[in-house]
């Protein structure tokens, strides 16, 4: 019985080292087909950077003209890719002041450069925070044997930030021509040679003049049964119409709708929602209204790179709707200085900086604001805004002062109350809170400071909501309940005593 038991084991032992051995040389045998159908190494050792989660600056290449070999596009579409790509890993090892990735994509002679800058900036406790926003090449040379190529690539827009010990001591936009010389290895186009030929500080100029004759008497605006997923599967444009319509017979004449980053698809826009953002646009259109778009809704990484991904979402939106006349300002994010704290104040300004520029360079003929959550934070990019929007829930005793205040640190700056409401909500989460006859006070007090003042406003908000997710406000029921009861209207469709002046 037991040489039966050891001669059992023994044909495991022997069926185990074989059916092992097979696995291996079947391991050998595809690792070699891989290779030999030209696979990318990228894939395979994992590395490979996807850049529409993480960097795609806009390039826009010259007619091609070179000298040498016809180049066709996709070859060039490939040097395109490992060019964007060894930008990349060089902005996260100026970063990190590590080398990973480096190697991938530049040759010896180029990254011993690279290499030598991170040692000096370790040493010194430097870090930079970098990104391309822009790039205009020209493809100069493509050699006969499709083994090299050069490019200059003009007009280049760079970011940068310089930190020593973990404080900023430079922050900078400049614009460089830059000489490339690539090398094709082993599936790849390395950089052999990295060169900056020119460079200089880069500052967009723009259009200020667009809000001239602004003149925005309007409310913010969702769906009653939809609040804060107003383009999800539940969208109507029927329902929207219907709203509008009331809108617009209360005496107001435009809205603010938002744009959710995450939401709308972040960097690869969701073409459904921005339909649904089109018919909106239309169903404000028919009924006589303006809108303000709030982009960047529920966003809060400003990190640099980031920015790209940030500017393809941005870009992608206004270039498909700027043109619509319902248009009349961009509102670039909501209450973004609630951010200060958690993200870095620098990060939060210079990312609304820039995307003010880029906003206005896809379209110059519309407004564009910041609807910051309150007075003392409204005049932050005040020379970049064509008009001044703030939030204001404070005491409406002091909003007078608070106004006036404004004004002389913006001076002749339009000045729009974005948000302002009071809830109607008296309960058991809040035993002292407002009744109908208390808004409605507010709103007749509120109206006369704007009517004082020469405001133009946008109260919060036509409806009450049954539901408000705890991304608003969080979920603790004392916040949650006064939340759902700011609108002039009640859940119910009835008019609320505010509504007289919800416009007058």
């Amino acid at each position: 019985m037991v040489n039966l038991n050891k001669n059992i084991i023994r044909s495991i032992l022997i069926a185990s080292y074989i059916l092992i051995i097979v696995i291996i040389i079947s391991g050998i045998s595809s690792l070699f087909a891989y290779l030999n159908t030209g696979a990318d190494r990228s894939s395979m050792l994992h590395t490979k950077l996807e850049k529409i989660e993480q960097y795609i600056p806009e390039v826009t290449w010259a007619p091609l003209n070179n000298e040498g070999r016809p180049m066709d596009e996709l070859i060039l579409n490939k040097i395109e890719n490992d060019y964007l790509d060894a930008w990349y890993v060089k902005h996260v090892a100026y970063k990190t002041n590590t080398t990973l990735g480096i190697k991938d994509y530049y040759t010896d002679n180029a990254r011993n450069n690279i290499f030598a800058f991170i040692a000096l900036n370790s040493k010194e406790k430097v870090t930079v925070e970098s990104t391309t926003l822009n790039h205009h090449p020209t493809l100069e040379f493509f050699s006969e044997d499709g083994q090299l190529a050069v490019i200059t690539d003009k007009d280049v827009i760079e970011y940068k930030r310089v930190f020593k010990d973990g404080k900023l001591i430079l922050e900078t936009k400049e614009k460089s021509t830059y000489k490339i010389i690539f090398l094709l290895e082993d599936g790849f186009w390395r950089i052999r040679h990295f060169v900056k030929e020119k460079s200089e500080n880069f500052k967009f100029e723009p259009n200020l003049r667009v809000a001239k004759h602004l003149n925005i008497k309007g409310i913010n605006y969702y769906p009653q049964a939809t609040p804060w997923d107003m383009f999800g599967d539940a969208f109507l444009k029927s329902t929207i119409f219907n709203d509008f319509k009331i809108i617009k017979n209360s005496g107001l004449n435009s809205i603010r709708v938002f744009v959710q980053y995450d939401d709308f698809g972040k960097a690869d826009i969701d073409k459904e929602k921005l339909e649904k953002l089109r018919l909106t646009l239309d169903a404000a259109e028919e009924n006589g209204l303006k809108v303000v778009i709030t982009l960047f809704d529920f966003y809060g990484d400003y990190s640099v790179l980031n920015w790209t991904l940030n500017m393809h979402h941005a870009k992608t939106i206004i270039s498909g709707l700027k043109d619509h006349k319902a248009i009349i300002a961009w509102d670039i994010k909501n209450e973004p200085n609630l951010d200060f704290d958690s993200r870095g104040k620098v990060n939060v300004i210079s990312w609304l900086d820039n995307m003010i520029d880029l906003v206005k360079s896809i379209d110059p003929n519309h407004a564009v604001t910041i609807g910051w959550s309150n007075v003392q934070s409204a005049s932050i990019l005040k020379d970049k805004v064509d008009f001044v929007s703030f939030h204001y829930y404070e005491d409406i005793e002091t909003l007078d002062l608070a106004v006036k205040n404004l004004k002389k640190e913006v001076g002749e700056k339009p000045i729009v109350l974005q948000e302002f409401g009071m809830s109607s909500y008296s309960g058991i989460w809040k035993p002292f809170g407002s009744s109908e006859k208390d808004q409605a006070n507010y709103h007749t007090k509120a109206q006369e400071i704007i009517a004082a003042n020469n405001l133009q406003f946008m109260s919060w908000t036509l409806y009450d909501f049954e539901i408000v997710p705890k991304e608003v406000v969080g979920s603790l029921p004392w916040r949650k309940n006064p939340q759902k009861q700011f609108g002039f209207i009640d859940i119910n469709g009835a008019k609320k005593v505010a509504f007289k002046f919800i416009s007058q």
